[in-house]
């Protein structure tokens, strides 16, 4: 069984009086894909932060690779690699110097520095791209150079912040084939996404954090399944209303608001549920404006959760700063 890469015990972390973060407990496994996915504003980034060493660690701990961030944070970060979400390659620079600079930042031995240069441009295809400078890079590219550069040190975890956003669906299926290659040779991915389908498709496990607080963890599939067969998006003439009805319905297991009208989880599947909710809302002269019966996605998880869909609160980004789950 792999052993936790990462564990993270009662972290708080204040900006003031706004506690952004409250009590935060989870781990990562070594060797898996973790997704940590919240709305902005959910603490999510300020989480992150902590981990990677750009903010202090105010209340709890934090452990990775075997390393107490309090008391080892060199360490940590020898042990990590970080993509941020903007781009912050040196457009003057070549992809080899690119590389070639990130090795002496970490004092690389030459010999090692000059075979891991290699060694990274192979694996991210970019040999005929060596003597290009980054500014005539496609986007696509840029992306896998970053990859690329941070995978130099050899991390034990990669932290992916957004790594496929901007990118066509192709250029994204591509990346993601370079992103598995370097999860299969034993790199830990921690991976923070607005695109669900790239969760649900990649992630080994996935926690969502709001308000400051883990709401959810599980496996895509579980967390999926918990939602039940079926879900129910409902716009009706009088939303408010129409909640305080469905809350009291036996089919109804779950119902809250979202930004466009109301979500139900149903204790069964929908052909018997919503007859049976259309029939009490007609009652209450209530009238259906949409209705949209689905089986669940990771997206639905997402919403049922937060109340938002994801794309809608918008992606927090890692700022760059230059010089407990149980299974």
């Amino acid at each position: 069984m792999s052993e936790n890469i990462i564990e993270v015990n009662n972290l708080d972390h204040s900006y003031g009086d706004f506690k952004a973060v409250d009590d935060v407990c989870f781990s990562v496994k070594e060797g898996e894909i973790f997704s940590f996915l919240g709305p902005n504003g959910a603490g999510k980034s300020t989480v992150i932060n902590i981990l990677i060493t750009l903010l202090p660690l105010q209340h709890g701990s934090v452990r990775i690779a075997g390393f107490d961030l309090a008391t080892h944070p060199e360490q940590v970060r020898k042990s990590i690699g970080i993509v941020f979400q903007d781009e912050t390659l040196d457009r003057d620079l070549t992809v080899w110097e690119t590389l070639e600079f990130h090795g002496r930042i970490y004092s690389l031995p030459r010999k090692e520095r000059r075979e891991r240069i290699e060694e990274m441009i192979r694996l991210v295809e970019l040999e005929d791209k060596r003597d290009v400078r980054t500014r005539n890079l496609s986007g696509g590219m840029k992306r896998r150079l970053e990859i690329a550069r941070g995978l130099m040190t050899r991390p034990k975890v990669l932290f992916l912040d957004e790594p496929t956003i901007g990118l066509d669906t192709q250029t994204r299926m591509r990346l993601w084939e370079y992103i598995k290659r370097v999860n299969d040779s034993g790199t830990t991915i921690f991976l923070t996404t607005h695109y669900m389908d790239e969760a649900d498709q990649v992630s080994d496990w996935i926690d969502i954090i709001d308000h400051g607080k883990v709401i959810a963890v599980g496996t895509p599939a579980k967390l999926k399944d918990n939602l039940g067969q079926d879900m129910i998006y409902l716009e009706t003439s009088n939303d408010e209303a129409s909640l305080r009805l469905l809350r009291e319905l036996e089919v109804v297991k779950l119902a809250n608001r979202y930004s466009k009208g109301l979500v139900l989880t149903i204790t069964t599947d929908g052909p018997h549920c919503l007859p049976i909710i259309m029939e009490a809302l007609k009652d209450q002269g209530i009238s259906l404006v949409s209705v949209n019966l689905k089986k669940p996605t990771l997206d639905d998880v997402f919403v049922h959760y937060t109340g938002r869909d994801i794309r809608e609160s918008g992606a927090e980004k890692l700022k760059p700063i230059l010089t407990k789950r149980e299974r």
